[in-house]
């Protein structure tokens, strides 16, 4: 496995890969679910790239970047015993060089959910992702749906940006009791670990209530409150359950619907997602 972290000399090293190519960014710190998705890319390409690059232009001045976790020894031996054969270790200095001033907006599906508390989020995710793919020239790029605003708003700028590159998603990696697999978990004390699966019991019960019949995505959104409501160190930011081409807040499912949520739980923002009808895909 090879490693650049310039620009210049990982395109050199892409020259020499084998097509087609398959693509996992990633800002590190990686767990299984970043692993699933290596292996997801490597089913559909000969050669396989990865990125580790905690991106400062989608943390808000008061969010985390300093704190994220970060191991990026660790990370390469993860990566080269799954087989990647060439990875991209940019400084921030490398991808926003200074009198950088080009960035990259997808207006109308980052209005919501996470766009509507993070008011700067997705033009960083937008603007680094689009760099990504025209550095790396994939074929395939492999997101997970545990960021599944991400994986559609990314989705909308390979086909409004004309790129010609099939994305993917994985589905989410959960731990045993049901919690979505993050970096941020390490955040969680072991009481705020406990409370936190009952983001993903509210899904299930979404989920269950759904498979009864219920259509009203209002009673959908009040079940699911009314459960997280119970574990007093989760604070909830948004409960959605939106149409999952616009993310525009449902008053009756009809078709295919996204339902996701946010919460506070200590010092961590957790976030996780399901679609309905149980077993569709994102995308």
């Amino acid at each position: 496995m090879k490693v650049a972290s310039a620009i210049a000399e990982f395109r050199t090293l892409r020259a020499e890969l084998e097509e087609p190519v398959g693509f996992v960014p990633t800002m590190g710190y990686l767990h299984e679910g970043h692993l699933s998705l290596v292996r997801a890319a490597r089913g559909r390409s000969a050669s396989l790239v990865a990125s580790i690059f905690v991106n400062p232009s989608q943390f808000a001045p008061s969010e985390d970047l300093s704190a994220y976790p970060r191991d990026l020894e660790r990370d390469l031996t993860l990566l080269e015993a799954e087989g990647v054969d060439l990875v991209f270790v940019p400084s921030a200095e490398e991808m926003y060089p200074e009198a950088y001033d080009t960035w990259v907006d997808v207006e109308d599906l980052t209005k919501r959910l996470e766009g509507a508390s993070r008011l700067t989020h997705f033009r960083g995710v937008a603007t680094v992702v689009a760099k990504l793919l025209n550095v790396v020239r994939p074929q395939v790029v492999v997101f997970g749906q545990k960021d599944a605003q991400q994986a559609l708003v990314i989705q909308r700028l390979i086909e409004d940006l004309d790129f010609g590159i099939e994305l993917v998603v994985a589905p989410t990696v959960r731990e045993p009791d049901g919690l979505a697999m993050s970096s941020r978990n390490t955040y969680l004390k072991p009481d705020e670990r406990a409370a936190a699966t009952v983001l993903h019991r509210s899904l299930l019960l979404a989920e269950a209530l759904y498979a009864d019949g219920e259509r009203d995505a209002g009673s959908l959104r009040k079940a699911m409150e009314d459960l997280i409501a119970t574990e007093s160190l989760v604070e909830p930011v948004y409960v959605s359950v939106a149409d999952l081409r616009t993310l525009d807040e449902l008053k009756t499912i009809a078709g295919k619907a996204l339902v996701s949520l946010a919460a506070r739980v200590g010092k961590a923002r957790l976030i996780d997602n399901t679609v309905l009808p149980t077993g569709e895909g994102l995308i």
